[in-house]
């Protein structure tokens, strides 16, 4: 069970994500991604009126309970495998964050930013809402998220998916080194 509260090496767990891809087209003819689910959400929670709404959801009710899974499955792994000994980071990236004003390192998001008093603050604003509407607004123009093009639009070898995982890198480059730094420095 020690295995399980180590970071798996890249030769173990990509051929393991790989595997998912001809999994899921072979055995139910399905596609991976997540960023479908709302789609599917909404399309069972609102009326017919809405045409993008308007389709047979319950088609696709088995990527609803992949979504339940990942998070159930994220929960679990947060309460069990998660200890009290902070997360390991190269020291000038531990530098670099503390010029930011962020030095606690307990845990996956840093505490500094992302809590519900920083969300009152205009910062905090930006960088949670505004910046989860631009993820979301950035999915659906792109016709998927990351997942969804990297894994399994490339495996499919789709220019689109390839031209969206391109976009998906120059952002996070752009966000981490330009645009992240700037607004923390606020």
């Amino acid at each position: 069970m020690e295995f399980l509260k180590n970071p798996w090496p890249w030769y173990v767990a990509g051929p393991l994500i790989g595997l998912i891809v001809p999994a899921l087209l072979i055995l139910g003819n399905k596609s991976f991604g997540i960023s479908s689910s709302l789609r599917h959400i909404c399309a069972s929670c609102m009326p017919a009126r809405i045409p993008f709404f308007t389709y047979d959801w319950k088609k696709e009710i088995w990527n609803l309970v992949f979504v339940i899974g990942i998070i159930v499955g994220a929960g679990l792994a947060t309460y069990y495998l998660s200890g009290p000994a902070p997360i390991n980071l190269n020291p000038k990236l531990v530098e670099e964050m503390s010029s930011y004003g962020i030095t606690n390192f307990d845990y996956m998001a840093p505490v500094e930013v992302f809590n519900w008093k920083s969300l009152l603050s205009i910062k905090g604003f930006v960088l949670i809402v505004v910046g989860g509407f631009l993820v979301g607004f950035g999915t659906r123009y792109a016709g998927g998220c990351t997942s969804g093009h990297a894994i399994m639009g490339l495996s499919n070898l789709q220019m689109p998916s390839l031209i969206a995982t391109a976009s998906f890198i120059i952002g996070g480059f752009i966000m981490a080194n330009l645009i992240l730094p700037f607004v923390l420095s606020l």
